[in-house]
Formats: structure tokens, sequence, C-alpha cells
């Protein structure tokens, strides 16, 4: 098994701290609901640079981007799909001069909003979406590309395809959270078929993210582990699940809560650490704490 140099580069030195949420980031900055987060790239991206600059300045190794529904399938909703490749290569931009050569930017590419197995989007039209993305994201001057939040493993390893295309380094995440022990995807995979079929379809780096709290994703991080093959893991998770509190989702869990239960997600084998939704800049300033602590990073 060879790693992507890159991969091995970051991993040699340690964990590697990623960053947090970014809609709800988005959100206090006045995004409104039933808004579009990827078109403040274009109409707004002084307070999308606000954003990744907040994440780097929490001490973030590897920032995301404003792009987790930037493709055309899911911009159609909106009636946005004329500016796809507009809106995909100014978040890359935006990620990268917020980075600053401080940090990498691995561009997110989120699923289509589509069910394959529904029939709602065919093979042929997922490729095309997710290609026309990935394209655009690597032009736009992104490290790496993140395919994230996938429930469907087909519609995962058609991104990760799409991905890889471009030649960068590709990481792929799947959410976990049913089942009885919240250890499945919505569509019954288990960590090990997960990590087996991304990693066939070509992924370099495999993990979970979204779907449920970090106390969670020791287990799954550890059997994501076993199953990859000498392959690093990923590990986003949630602020917990969320409370609606005046028609608002509220996350409660604190960021030391949050950070108490890294060191057992790294002990079962993340290589890459970071949050996911109502996680913030505090939440990547305790854990570049406890990093810097305790790997001297």
């Amino acid at each position: 098994m060879t790693l992507n140099p890159l991969i091995q580069q970051l991993i040699a030195q340690g964990p590697v701290l990623t960053d947090g949420a970014w809609g709800t980031q988005l959100q206090a900055r006045g995004l409104a609901p039933g808004e579009v987060p990827d078109l403040w790239n274009l109409t707004h991206p002084k307070k999308v640079t606000a954003v990744a600059h907040a994440y780097v300045e929490a001490g973030s190794q590897i920032i995301l981007t404003n792009t987790f529904g930037a493709n055309r399938l899911r911009l159609a909703g909106g009636g946005d799909t004329d500016f796809v490749k507009e809106i995909n290569e100014a978040g890359a931009g935006i990620s990268r001069e917020a980075a600053n050569k401080h940090a990498l930017v691995f561009a997110s590419i989120g699923p289509s909003g589509k069910m394959l197995m529904n029939g709602d989007v065919t093979e042929d039209e997922l490729r095309a979406a997710f290609a026309e993305q990935a394209q655009a994201l690597a032009r736009g001057g992104a490290d790496g590309l993140v395919v994230e939040t996938m429930q469907d493993l087909e519609e995962a390893r058609i991104a990760i395809a799409a991905a890889k295309a471009t030649g960068l380094p590709v990481v792929a995440c799947m959410v976990f959270d049913s089942g009885k022990d919240k250890d499945r995807t919505m569509m019954g995979a288990t960590p090990e078929q997960a990590a087996a079929g991304l990693l066939e379809a070509g992924a370099d780096v495999v993990g979970a993210n979204c779907g449920q709290g970090i106390a969670g994703f020791v287990k799954i991080c550890a059997r994501l582990k076993a199953a990859a093959g000498g392959h690093p893991v990923w590990i986003k998770a949630n602020a917990g699940l969320p409370q609606i509190r005046d028609g608002k989702s509220v996350y409660t869990t604190t960021a030391a809560e949050f950070a108490g239960h890294v060191p057992a997600v790294l002990e079962a084998g993340a290589s890459f650490i970071g949050g996911c939704c109502g996680t913030s800049p505090e939440f990547i300033r305790e854990l570049h704490k406890l990093l810097r602590e305790k790997h001297n990073l």
C-alpha cells in the first residue's frame, strides 16, 4: 500500500487538525433560513473569508470550503445552475486566500440531494455533476478534495472517481447514524463495508462525519481503522444532537466536552480530527490546545 505523498507528509507529524462547521458560522453572519450558502462565495465573499480565517486563526491545519452543496443537481433546487463553476472556483480561492499558506485547503463535495436507488438521478448525471464540481475546485487551487456526509455508498464511489480524476488527494466520509447502535449508514452499510467500498473507488483517506456526537465516533473510528488497510481515518463529529428551540437547531455540547472525547478517538485510530455541525472556532481552539499538549503540535 502506497499513501498519497501529501497525506503521508501530513500524518507523519501526528494527528492533523481540520476545521469545524461552516453553515452555522455563516448563519451567525447573516445567512437566512433557506438561503443557498454556496452562493455567498459570489455575493458575500468577505463573510465567507471570515469563517475560513477564523478556523486558521484557531489552529486548523486543513480548512474546507463553502462548496458543500455546490453541485449542479443540488443547486438546481434554487435555480442557481448558471454559476456552478464560478461558485466552486471562488469557494476554493476564498479558503486558499484565508489560509495564506498557514493551512491547506481540502475542498468540500457534498451529496447531490437526489436518491440514486429511487431513480431520482442516473449514474451518468451524478458523474457529470461531480466531475464539473471537482474540476472547478481544482482550478480554484484546492490542495485536496473531501467527499463528505455521504449516505449512499454508490453515490460516494461516483463522487470519489470524479475527484480522483483531478489528481488531487481524496478524503471520503460516510454518515453513520442508523441501526440500533448508530453504526450503519442510512442505506445499511457498516464501517467495514464503507471502508472497503471507498478504498476500492480510490479514496486516499476514509472517514465519518456528521450524524451524531463525538462519543459515538470512537467505535466507528476503530472499525474504520481496522478495515482501512493502513490508510488514514478522518473524523468530524457533531457537537451532539441538536435541540429545536424557537424553530432553530441548538447544539448543547460545549467545546470542552467535545475535546474531552478526542483522546479516545485518536486512540481509536483517527489521523485527522475536527468538527461538524454545531462546532465552531472555539472547538478548534480547544482541540489545538489538546494536540499541542499531547503531541507537541
